[in-house]
């Protein structure tokens, strides 16, 4: 018998920050190697920056990095401490 091949759980995860006066926002974290660069966000007609990806389930850490400043997500009370001295949200991807 073959071994059966079970494909990794992945959730759609939206993410949003209320920035409508920013010029660029990127989501940032462990997901992506914390690149500035790799999940650049799209502002909707409201005004608010989106970003959807398919994250396996775990444990991420995560931050946006917004005109060139780190900024916290405001909707987000889950945080835990970095190396550099400030704060990250968490976030758990589960599968309910």
């Amino acid at each position: 018998m073959a071994p059966s091949k079970e494909k990794s759980k992945k959730r759609r995860i939206t993410f949003s920050l209320n920035a409508d006066k920013s010029t660029q926002v990127a989501l940032v974290g462990d997901f992506n190697n914390w690149s500035e660069t790799a999940h650049p966000m799209k502002k909707n007609k409201k005004g608010v920056w989106e970003k959807t990806l398919m994250l396996d389930i775990g444990r991420y850490e995560y931050k946006f990095f917004v005109d060139g400043h780190w900024q916290s997500d405001p909707q987000n009370g889950q945080v835990c401490g970095n190396s550099f001295g400030t704060l990250n949200n968490v976030l758990m991807v589960t599968l309910s």
